[in-house]
């Protein structure tokens, strides 16, 4: 009886893949069919969160349904991209990566739970450069500071996040090419810098656009370059170390992506709704006054654009982590 169970039940089967190609289609045209999720792996506040949060308040009205930031930080951002990787599969959980996530983490030795091909990319949303930001008292132009630099090698220290952090890496990227050579102090994160670059007792951070901006406009820290491959709107008068070497551009950067194998017309329906949204006026203005630059483009554009930071940064990761 069993056996003609099976038996009886195999044309169905044999049949079924014939129907699997509409399967994705249906998927996408019921898209989105509740609220949309977006897993940002920091805390609330900063900058890969106000990217999160700017986005999600214009993609809502072209999706049709709420969009929510569900903050998950932890473990060098892990913990949050992990938990997209393993979400299913259906555009309704999102992540919004910082270069820290996709370019950074799958570079060193540690063993993450999740792989680059976990997940699928919907739109390149920003790119951050960091600002180079002195104590009151030091020079305030980069020709000066790199003078003083100069004359006394290692004398002025600097905040890290820590060797493989982003902001270390941009500083390491300025200062050698530069000609510099200061001290690397390590810090758990952007805001203790601050309090003690204002208090004078650190010279020099390197830190993204909105923690530069905060120190340049209290007056108590100076932005002397950014590490960006243009001048900021919000600083037109403060010059990018790349002016002194194209190879000295260093800038982090926001992207929003689905786990992998969410279908293609969801992914679409996706990227045309964040693709509305940054070409908002209000969303680019409150972006540049983060010192953030709007990027978008296409999933395959976005792609290409992983692929080559992993390029470009793998020797520098490898160098710092004695990999090779």
């Amino acid at each position: 009886m069993l056996r003609r169970t099976i038996l009886a039940g195999l044309p169905g089967l044999l049949a079924a893949p014939a129907l699997l190609p509409a399967a994705p289609a249906r998927a996408a045209e019921a898209f989105p069919g509740r609220p949309v999720s977006i897993v940002v792996p920091f805390p609330p506040g900063g900058a890969t969160d106000v990217m999160a949060r700017t986005l999600a308040d214009r993609m809502a009205p072209a999706l049709g349904q709420p969009v929510m930031i569900d903050n998950k930080p932890g473990a060098q951002t892990v913990i949050g991209a992990d938990a997209v990787a393993r979400a299913t599969a259906d555009g309704h959980t999102l992540l919004m990566s910082s270069g820290t996530t996709l370019t950074l983490n799958p570079l060193l030795p540690d063993k993450l739970p999740y792989r680059f091909e976990d997940f699928a990319p919907i739109v390149l949303c920003s790119k951050l450069p960091f600002a180079i930001v002195v104590r009151d008292g030091l020079p305030r132009d980069l020709d000066g500071f790199i003078r003083l630099a100069k004359s006394q090698p290692g004398k002025l220290n600097y905040g890290s996040n820590g060797p493989t952090s982003f902001n270390n890496i941009a500083a390491i990227v300025a200062f050698e090419g530069l000609g510099i050579r200061l001290t690397e102090i390590t810090y758990r994160g952007d805001a203790q810098q601050l309090t003690d670059l204002m208090a004078g007792t650190l010279d020099v951070i390197v830190v993204g656009g909105s923690s530069g901006l905060a120190a340049h406009r209290s007056g108590r820290g100076h932005i002397v370059a950014w590490t960006g491959d243009r001048r900021l709107a919000v600083t037109p008068d403060i010059p990018n170390v790349s002016e002194h070497g194209p190879d000295m551009v260093a800038q982090t950067w926001f992207g929003l992506l689905a786990p992998a194998k969410t279908p293609a017309g969801v992914v679409e329906k996706l990227n045309a709704a964040a693709q509305k949204g940054l070409e908002n006026p209000a969303l680019q203005e409150r972006l540049l006054s983060e010192g953030q630059y709007v990027a978008g483009g296409t999933p395959e554009e976005f792609a290409t654009f992983l692929r080559s930071e992993m390029d470009r940064w793998r020797p520098l990761v490898r160098r710092l982590t004695g990999a090779g």
